[in-house]
């Protein structure tokens, strides 16, 4: 069974994180705050022109321990954004460092024109 398949049964409260969506000159970056989620938790598809990120959160408390007060608690993070053919696919990266994913998607590189030579016959 999936990581998705055992969080929708659990029935966590699901929330659409902050993000932050950049373009420069070499591709986009997109930024998602997604606090208490471990890389393993994560999951990031890519289907046709859409590219979604789920991710979840686990917060049991260590041995001894006991939450007084509980604000942030288990949760499931789920984003989708729409790509363009701008992108290419195959150089998608992501990574993630102090609970912020950073997805970076490089544009395809530009077709330049080409000058055909003629042979002699």
């Amino acid at each position: 069974m999936s990581e998705i398949a055992k969080t929708n049964e659990r029935n966590l409260p699901r929330y659409r994180p902050a993000t932050d969506i950049l373009e420069r000159e070499d591709g986009f970056y997109i930024y998602m705050d997604m606090p208490g989620v471990r890389k393993e938790d994560m999951v990031i598809d890519l289907q046709d022109d859409e590219l979604t990120v789920t991710g979840k959160t686990s917060l049991a408390p260590a041995e001894g321990e006991k939450y007084l007060e509980m604000q942030f608690g288990d949760c499931e993070y789920v984003r989708s954004v729409s790509i363009t053919d701008m992108v290419d696919r195959d150089r998608i990266k992501a990574g993630l460092e102090g609970g912020v994913l950073e997805l970076q998607l490089p544009k395809v590189e530009k077709v330049h024109p080409k000058r055909i030579s003629i042979s002699q016959g």
